[in-house]
């Protein structure tokens, strides 16, 4: 078992190569096609409010993604992957926040 200095150390010592922006990209594209059907899904459908529920299915979707990108880094002992994670969690809860404060 590693200690949690250990994990520490690597997290902030391991650097990413190029190919990590090329594998975010790609991971984009699931997310992409699952949201397009989920549009056409709810812009057929007799659900009122269909904004909202589209800003949330899209909300969800970056939410998964982000954390599927922070466990990943985490495994991979890349710390800049995890903060942004983190942060583009964070983004998204406040984004979808302001959504919902103007409608």
């Amino acid at each position: 078992m590693m200690s949690d200095t250990s994990k520490l150390n690597k997290l902030f010592t391991t650097h990413r190569g190029p190919e990590e922006i090329q594998d975010w990209i790609f991971s984009l594209t699931p997310i992409g096609v699952a949201f397009a059907f989920f549009v056409v899904f709810i812009a057929s459908s007799d659900i009122e409010p269909k904004e909202l529920f589209i800003a949330f299915g899209a909300a969800a979707g970056f939410i998964g993604l982000e954390s599927y990108w922070i466990v990943r880094g985490w495994h991979n002992n890349h710390g800049s992957t995890v903060i942004m994670g983190a942060l583009g969690i964070l983004v998204t809860i406040l984004a979808l926040g302001m959504y919902i404060s103007f409608i």
